[in-house]
Formats: C-alpha cells, structure tokens, sequence
C-alpha cells in the first residue's frame, strides 16, 4: 500500500473526479465506511458522539451519524462551529432531517461535556489530512475532555491536532483508540509522534479505482506491496545444504550467550543451509547445547570479547560464507572496533551490522563507502542516535528522512526498527506494517538479525532480505500474540513462529 502525503490525496482525488466521481458520493462512501467500521468494534445500539468540525472532515462526520441510525444507535452530534463547506452542509442538513441532536460548542459546553462523559463512543471528525500548527483553544477544550472519557474514539481519517505529513503533535490532540482513513494510508499514521495519538489504523476504500491510486506518487509503500504475496523462491526437490547458502555469525560474549542463541537459532528457522556460529571460547559451551544443528568456530577472547588477534581467520570465514551477521551481544572495545571495520573492509559478501556492530562502526562511518560487498544496518533509535551524533528524540521526529538520507549517504541499506520499522536503500523508502507492543523486548532485534542474514545467505538480493525479514518477523511475532499475548511472548517464543 502506497502512503501519500496531503497533497498528493487530495491530487487523487481530484483524478477521481475527473475519471467521473464526486466529492459528495466520495463522502458518502468515507462516511460509511467509518460508520461500518465503529459497528465492527461493537457500536450497534449504543451512544455515539460525533465531533464535527466546519470542513469535510466534519462532512465525514454528519454521514457517519446517518449510518449509525440504522444501527439503533442514539447519536448526538457536537458542532464546533456551522459547516463551511457546500458537501458538508448538505451532509449537516441530511442528519437534520433525521432528527440527530445537535448541540454548539462552547456555546453549549455543558451539555456538550455530559454529552462526552455518558457516550459509549466518540467520534472525532474535526479536521482532517489539511490540518497544520495547534488546535484553537476550544477544540484544544474539548479534546482534552475527551481524552479523560472513557468511551471508545474513533478519528476520522487522522486525530486533530496531528500533522499529517510530519506527525508532529503541537499541543492538545484527540486521542483515538482507531483511526479509519481513505484510500492509503497517510504518514501520520506511521510517524512519530502521530502514529501514537492513532491507535489502530485501518484503510477503508471510497471507490477511487486502482488504477488510478497506482498512478499517484507517493512518499513511501508499505513492505507487503513491495514483497508481493511470494517471500521466497520455491526449493527444488534436487537441493541440497549448499544450495541455501552459509551464514557466518559473529556474535556473543560473557553474559551476553543469549544473543548469540537468538540470532544462530532465527537463521537456521529461516532456512540457510548451514550456519556457523564464530564467538568467545567461554560462551561455547552454552551456545552448542542449545544451537545443536549449528557449526561452531570458537574464537580467542580478552575479558569474555572476542580478540582481534583472530581477525585474518574471520575475513577467510566469511569470504568463504555467503552472509556475515555482526555484532549482536558481541560487546564493544577496540577489539571488536578492529574485527568490524576488518571485515566490513575485506568481506565481499553481504554484511549485517546489528547491535555492536553498529556501536564499533561508529568511530568509523567513513569505512561503509569502502565496503566491497551490500551492507545492511539495523539500528534501533539509540543506535541510529550515535550513528549520526544526536539524540533519540531527533531520530524518532525524522524516522522517514533519516533513513532515506543515511541509506543513501554511505550507500548501505538501512532498517530503522521500532514500531513501522522503515527499510530503505536510498532511493526506496518502505514501510513495515507487521509487528505489535509484545516484540518490543531484548532479544527481538538478534532474532531480526539472523533472519535478514539468513536470507542473504540463500542469494536473496540484500536489501529484499532485509525487506522480507522485517516483514516475516513481525508476523512471526503477531503469530506468537495471538499464541500467547502480547504481555507473555518473549523473542523465543517467535522464533518458533517464523514461517516463509
């Protein structure tokens, strides 16, 4: 699915009123939709508020309350000012006829806040993918009144008060457990903070063709558009283990054998044909009883770190290997410093930075333009941070420039993790749309590693895999929320739900 900017929205639609819609049908069938979408969630017979304000978001808003009609609903409708727009009048007059309550704000704010407070739902059809800056002061009242309810909010295409191409949040903002938008989905709901303040998002259609939607540019796709329905070329019935590739991991340290479990254990579920597994001597013990289908090739260490005095066995390893994952619980000195920068310099196969890797990259950006073969990083937030010298609030205010600019500066594939991972190469920007709260725990992103690294190693272009792992990593681990729950899955857990 595509992600298309206020603009280039409002462009589509102009093209599907020119190819022989309206902006009245175009309406009504968003208005439905919304409608139908509430009733899904439980709404039929209840109390509704609607919120509307004077543009076609409030339009949006007056349909939506015609359709809850015929669902026994009792729907009152809060108006923050007359409607402005000639498809919202209309729409405004329509409910009249129906004989919805209507009631002013703030003229008539105590009515209005009982209102709120005894409604089962609330639907905010405010403002819409044209709002900027703050709310005024008295849609900023009642969104605050709102957000204390505890009645179930619906937004109408994105919360007011978000920004909607830059999910910025100036001040008060309705806060919606879902939001129901048009067509696409728009970068609000995908950004920070924005993608906060809307809950779950769900894409409704309002007719306009797919044709046209293909044609319209866009900002970014979401990774299942770009994958397609296929992950993975067929086996052949003639394969053997060399024909799936050999993924060299260079992972683990003292305290820190579980990474080296996670990303050995994800990669073998990810179907390379041989994985071997290069760390400290002391954690070989640990990570051989757990990893039994693994080969191994312990290394010499100073104080539980892998020692760089094993740097030239490491280059002819991996040159020998089909994929290199670096760097997850590995720790971070000089020696690990040494290690990365020697394989990252000297490796002509496809390179996955993850965790140390990263940090030991840092004091050494400049040698990503010198790398022989693809590189894939996967930095977190905080990693992302050290990378370019700021801090996480910086990152996470410019996820989707970020990536672009830094995938296309040092010529790397980038995977920004967290919730909408974004994976970019520097001309594409995707994404991921798979994934929940459960996965947000140590360990998820070792798991990430060796599925990306397993992917590379069985000849998958690099930055599909690493497109493709983010992908099935999140749906292995909305499998395993579904098996377990959100609060109780682990990364484990996961691994065992991967599937292609």
């Amino acid at each position: 699915m595509k992600v298309l900017s206020a603009q280039q929205m409002r462009d589509l639609e102009q093209a599907a009123v020119d190819n022989g819609a309206t902006y009245i049908k175009l309406m009504e069938k968003a208005g439905t939709a919304a409608a139908e979408a509430l009733i899904k969630y439980g709404a039929e017979s209840k109390k509704v508020v609607i919120i509307c304000g004077k543009g076609n978001n409030g339009g949006d808003g007056y349909v939506i309350g015609r359709v809850l009609k015929k669902y026994s609903c009792k729907v009152d409708i809060i108006r923050l000012g007359e409607p402005r727009t000639t498809d919202s009048k209309l729409n405004a007059e329509k409910a009249i006829k129906l004989d919805i309550a209507m009631v002013n704000f703030p003229e008539d704010k105590e009515t209005s806040f009982e209102l709120i407070k005894n409604a089962d739902y609330i639907v905010d059809a405010v403002y819409g993918i044209g709002f900027r800056g703050a709310l005024d002061e008295n849609t900023a009242e009642i969104a605050k009144f709102v957000n204390t309810s505890k009645a179930f909010v619906m937004a109408v295409d994105i919360p007011s008060g978000v920004g909607c191409d830059d999910g910025s949040v100036k001040g008060e903002c309705f806060k919606a457990n879902l939001t129901v938008t048009f067509t696409t989905l728009k970068p609000a709901h995908i950004l920070y903070p924005s993608m906060d303040y809307c809950g779950k998002t769900e894409v409704a259609s309002v007719g306009i063709s797919d044709e046209l939607i293909n044609l319209s540019e866009y900002i970014m796709q979401t990774t299942d558009e770009f994958l397609g329905e296929k992950l993975l070329p067929e086996r052949k019935i003639s394969s053997n283990k060399g024909t799936f590739g050999t993924l060299l991991a260079v992972v683990g340290s003292y305290g820190m054998a579980g990474a080296a479990i996670m990303c050995g254990k994800a990669a073998q579920r990810s179907g390379a044909g041989l994985v071997n597994i290069a760390l400290p001597k002391s954690i070989y013990p640990i990570v051989a009883g757990k990893l039994i289908e693994a080969v191994f090739t312990p290394l010499a260490e100073k104080n539980g770190i892998s020692s760089a005095e094993d740097c030239n066995k490491l280059v002819s390893l991996a040159n020998k290997s089909n994929a290199v994952v670096l760097g997850c619980g590995m720790g971070h000195n000089e020696d690990t410093e040494k290690i990365v920068c020697e394989i990252l310099t000297n490796c002509k196969k496809p390179i996955i930075l993850d965790a140390d890797g990263i940090n030991s990259i840092v004091p050494h950006i400049h040698l990503l333009k010198k790398a022989k073969a693809p590189v894939i990083l996967t930095p977190h937030p905080g990693e992302m941070a050290r990378l370019l010298g700021c801090t996480v609030a910086e990152v996470q205010q410019n996820r989707a420039e970020i990536a672009l600019n830094f995938a296309k500066e040092h010529n790397v594939s980038l995977v920004l993790k967290g919730a909408n991972t974004l994976i970019s190469d520097g001309n594409i920007l995707l994404v991921n749309r798979t994934g929940n709260a459960g996965m947000a725990r140590g360990g998820s992103g070792d798991v990430l590693a060796g599925m990306i690294g397993s992917l590379a190693a069985q000849g998958i272009n690099p930055f599909r895999a690493a497109v493709c792992g983010v992908y099935a990593h999140g749906l292995a681990g909305d499998r395993t929320a579904k098996r377990l729950s959100e609060t109780t899955m682990l990364p484990t857990d996961m691994i065992e739900d991967i599937s292609f």
